[in-house]
C-alpha cells in the first residue's frame, strides 16, 4: 500500500529510528522504560481521576476548583472516546509490532506481543494527561508534562511494543480526543443544565441510548468473533465472545435454566421501579444514576429473552488474573451506582454544611 509507505513506514525511516532507539538503549535505562511503560498505562485513569477530583475540592479557590473539576469531565470525556476510536483503529489496521517484523533483532521489555501496534495507547494516554493537566500548570509543569508525554513514548519503543509512528499516532490520537471533548462539551453543557427542569422523557432517552449502544456492540462481538474467541488489544486489555447464564461474575450460572426467568423477572421489577424513580423530580446525578441503571439492566434483560444468557466482551487481567469479562450493559449499572453514590455523598455534605450554619447562628 503506497499510503501505507509515505505515512506509516516514512520510507523505511520509521524501523530505522526504531531500531537507532530499541538496540541503542543501555540496559541501566530498562527500569526506566519499565516504570514510564508503567505510570503511562491507562491502568492509572482512576488515579487520575482521584487526583483531580481530590484537587477540585480541596482548591481553596473557587475559580480553580471550577477549571479543575472542568478539566476532570474533559480528560473523562477524552478518555472513553480515545479508548473507542483507539480500539476500533488497531482491529482495523492490525499492524503488526516490531517482534513480528524484526523478530529476535527487536529486544522486548515484558511480553513479548505481535499485533494491534497502531496506535499506542501509552502515547494516547499521555497526551489525554497532559491535554487535561496544561492549562492547570504553569511554565515548569508544562515543562513536565512534555518530558513526561516523551518519555512514555520513548519506553514504549525502548521496551520493543511499538514503532516511532505507533507512538506520533497515539500523541495525536489523544491530543484530538482531548480537543474533541473540550469542544463538545461546552455544546453539551446546556442540555445538562436544563434536565433538572425537563421532563423525565430526558431520562428515558438516556436509558434507551444506553440500552442501543449495549446491543449494538454485542450484535457486532457476535457477527466479528466466534463463540470462546479473544483478541488481545492491550496488554492487559482482550476482546473476548463468551455467554453468561447467571448473574455478576457467573452467580447461578450452573443453576439448571431457571435462573433465567428468574433474572428476567427480577430485571424488568427493577426497571418498572427505577422507571417510577424518574417519572418524579429528581437531581441531575441522581436522575443521570437511576437513567443509567434502567438502560444497563433493559440491556441484560434482552439478551435473556433474545438470546437465553447475558453476552460478555470486555476482559481486562493483569497478566494471568482476569477480571470477570462484562459488557456495556455492566459498565452502564456501575456507572450510575457509583453516581448515585456522589449524589449522596454530595448532599450529606450539603446536609452537614447547613447544620453547622444553623449552630453558628444559634450562638
Amino acid at each position: 500500500m503506497s499510503w501505507k509507505l509515505f505515512l506509516y513506514d516514512w520510507g523505511g525511516l520509521n524501523i530505522a529510528l526504531f531500531q537507532a532507539i530499541n538496540t541503542g538503549t543501555p540496559a541501566t535505562l530498562k527500569p526506566l522504560a519499565w516504570f514510564f511503560g508503567l505510570v503511562g498505562s491507562y491502568w492509572t485513569a482512576p488515579l487520575m481521576l482521584l487526583g483531580l477530583w481530590w484537587w477540585s475540592k480541596s482548591a481553596t479557590n473557587p475559580a480553580r476548583g471550577t477549571a479543575v473539576r472542568h478539566r476532570l469531565i474533559g480528560f473523562s470525556a477524552a478518555f472513553l472516546l480515545a479508548l473507542l476510536v483507539a480500539t476500533a483503529l488497531k482491529l482495523w489496521f492490525d499492524f503488526p509490532r516490531p517482534p513480528a517484523v524484526l523478530g529476535d533483532l527487536a529486544r522486548v521489555i515484558g511480553d513479548k506481543e505481535l499485533h494491534y501496534s497502531l496506535p499506542s495507547g501509552h502515547a494516547t494516554y499521555a497526551a489525554m494527561v497532559v491535554g487535561a493537566l496544561w492549562p492547570l500548570m504553569g511554565r515548569r509543569g508544562r515543562l513536565s508534562l512534555m518530558l513526561y508525554a516523551t518519555l512514555v513514548g520513548w519506553s514504549r519503543i525502548a521496551a520493543g511494543m511499538h514503532f516511532p509512528a505507533d507512538v506520533l499516532a497515539g500523541w495525536t490520537l489523544g491530543w484530538s480526543c482531548t480537543a474533541l471533548a473540550g469542544w463538545l462539551l461546552p455544546l453539551a453543557a446546556p442540555v445538562w443544565q436544563s434536565a433538572r427542569r425537563t421532563s423525565a422523557w430526558v431520562w428515558f432517552t438516556v436509558a434507551a441510548s444506553a440500552v442501543m449502544t449495549d446491543q449494538l456492540t454485542k450484535f457486532a462481538i457476535i457477527r466479528t468473533f466466534a463463540y470462546g474467541e479473544q483478541v488481545e488489544i492491550t496488554p492487559f486489555f482482550n476482546l473476548v465472545h463468551v455467554l453468561n447464564p447467571g448473574a455478576a461474575f457467573s452467580f447461578l450460572a450452573n443453576a439448571g435454566g431457571w435462573q433465567r426467568y428468574f433474572f428476567i423477572t427480577l430485571g424488568l421489577a427493577v426497571s418498572a421501579w427505577l422507571g417510577r424513580m424518574l417519572c418524579q423530580q429528581r437531581p441531575r446525578l441522581e436522575a443521570m444514576g437511576y437513567s443509567l441503571i434502567l438502560g444497563g439492566a433493559l440491556g441484560n434483560v434482552a439478551d435473556r429473552v433474545l438470546r437465553g444468557s447475558v453476552v460478555d466482551f470486555l476482559d481486562f487481567h493483569w497478566q494471568l488474573v482476569h477480571w470477570p469479562a462484562f459488557n456495556l450493559a455492566d459498565v452502564a449499572i456501575t456507572s450510575g451506582a457509583a453516581l448515585l453514590i456522589m449524589q449522596m455523598l454530595t448532599q450529606g455534605k450539603a446536609v452537614d454544611t447547613g447544620a453547622n450554619v444553623n449552630y453558628n447562628h444559634s450562638q
